[in-house]
């Protein structure tokens, strides 16, 4: 398996490890529930080096990879990212992307692990005008989040984070070390993900840990259950090439007004004909706690969708999920079965998120 540049931290901290996508990676250090409360109510910090870039870079980049996203590139300034998807002809996801406006000149894409090579493969393949550039080994990225991250970075740059807005980004030093500094994250707590070389990575590690007040470290547990909470979409689980935006709630992100993008046609012809499924956040009314792959049951017995991700919600207590249930169930009250293994319990469509964030 692959392993990222801050293993051996890792290792050295108790980290519990599991194969994610090929890579070594920890699923948890203390406790999932220590974690996640740790990021809820203070500050936590992730290892997501596995995460690939693609730079693209020319007179050209811009318009290039707006013609390959969903979202608009032309509607952010230099400075700022955009969350996006990335579709096929046929409207399927190929990844769920965020996408950093450096200039009309210079876009850095942030693409999911599992993804890496499969989107550059793409990328390179559909581009127009434009040569990308897979640069996943040249970084290191570190997540820092919870209430508490603003105060535990600014003790280590000298960037005026109060002036970094949410899907803003800027370029300093941390601990000395050269980052991008985004200010961005996947558990919707305020946070920051820091793009550090490789090489280097250790180091800001190693100095945030180091501080008086050091943030909890954090394992992918705890940040699957952060992020679902939060009712974001887990590729693999929640969204996939069998899967458009439309269906899985990210019409917001999804600009048919724009010119052109891959997928466009697609999904205009989608919404004309009325979008047949869509993902719902569901309680369940009682405990037992769903899981991706359980049926979804409509009145009368019979499986009209799947759950793709739950949980017992560390905040709540709650069991809570997301699943694919045709259109007509869609609606927050509405309420379906989910099958547990031999028993079958009621759910309720609520709106999202789950909870409501610390900071």
């Amino acid at each position: 398996m692959k392993r990222t540049p801050l293993y051996e931290r890792h290792r050295e901290a108790g980290a519990r490890f599991v194969d994610f996508g090929g890579w070594e990676m920890p699923v948890q250090y203390a406790g999932i529930q220590q974690e996640h409360d740790a990021v809820r109510r203070d500050v936590g910090l992730f290892d997501v080096s596995h995460m690939g870039e693609v730079e693209v870079r020319g007179p050209g980049a811009l318009d290039a990879v707006n013609a390959l996203i969903t979202n608009d590139l032309n509607a952010i300034a230099d400075g700022q990212a955009c969350y996006t998807a990335m579709c096929r002809h046929d409207g399927g996801i190929v990844d769920d992307l965020v996408v950093y406006r450096f200039s009309r000149e210079r876009i850095l894409i942030c693409v999911n692990a599992s993804n890496r090579e499969k989107d550059f493969a793409w990328i390179s393949a559909h581009i127009e005008g434009a040569i990308p550039v897979d640069r996943s080994d040249e970084f290191g990225q570190l997540a820092l989040q919870g209430p508490r991250a603003a105060a535990l970075l600014s003790e280590l740059t000298d960037i005026d984070l109060s002036r970094l807005g949410r899907y803003w980004f800027t370029e300093g030093a941390v601990a000395g070390v050269p980052c991008l500094i985004s200010r961005t994250g996947y558990t919707g707590e305020d946070g920051f993900e820091l793009y550090v070389p490789a090489a280097r990575a250790s180091e800001v590690w190693g100095a945030l840990m180091s501080r008086p007040a050091p943030p909890t470290p954090a394992g992918l547990g705890a940040r699957d259950t952060l992020r679902l909470e939060m009712k974001y979409a887990l590729y693999g689980n929640d969204i996939d090439e069998t899967t458009t935006p439309l269906e899985a709630g990210l019409g917001w992100v999804t600009k048919l007004k724009k010119e052109r993008f891959i997928g466009k046609e697609a999904l205009l012809a989608q919404r004309e004909a009325g979008v047949p499924r869509a993902l719902v956040a569901f309680k369940m009314e009682g405990r037992l706690i769903p899981r991706h792959g359980y049926p979804v049951l409509d009145e009368s017995g019979a499986a009209v969708g799947v759950v793709t991700s739950g949980t017992k919600s560390p905040t709540t207590g709650e069991c809570v999920g997301m699943a694919y249930v045709p259109a007509r169930l869609k609606e927050v009250g509405a309420r379906f079965g989910v099958q547990v293994r031999k028993s079958v319990e009621s759910a309720v469509v609520v709106k999202p998120p789950f909870v409501t964030p610390g900071s």
